[in-house]
């Protein structure tokens, strides 16, 4: 399993309406650079307006940030847009042979590992902000 795309396509969008300041950011407009449709973009705006870190109104074309750039990390963006559910980053094989001593012991022996790899993962989405993504795009 891997992290949904919703996630790449969430900080894109994010660094894009950052990089748009005076210009109105609408899905079409979006949707272009992230070469997707605009339903697309849509959906995961709201998800982005649901967990704060956007400002969008019904009926009024264009999304602004609803903070500054140094206040969005990169870990809140992956829990706006649910990009795994919670605790489950890495997944194990159902089912395996519980008579086979491997088998019936293999999950006791790996879940723990995968749980300190997924805090260690979000530990450092946790220390990058929106606005240090922004400084690596050129100039618009």
């Amino acid at each position: 399993m891997n992290i949904s795309t919703r996630f790449a396509v969430a900080i894109h969008i994010l660094t894009l309406i950052d990089s748009n300041k005076d210009g109105k950011s609408t899905s079409e407009w979006i949707a272009s650079s992230v070469n997707t449709n605009p339903v697309v973009i849509r959906r995961i705006t709201g998800m982005l307006n649901k967990a704060g870190l956007v400002d969008v109104r019904p009926g009024v074309a264009g999304a602004k940030l609803a903070r500054d750039p140094e206040q969005i990390t990169l870990l809140e963006i992956y829990k706006a847009v649910n990009a795994v559910e919670e605790g489950s980053l890495f997944a194990i094989h159902e089912h395996p042979n519980p008579d086979c001593p491997v088998g019936k012991n293999i999950a006791g022996a790996i879940v723990p590992v995968f749980g300190r790899a997924q805090t260690a993962m979000e530990s450092v989405l946790q220390g990058v902000t929106l606005a240090e993504i922004a400084s690596e795009m050129p100039v618009i």
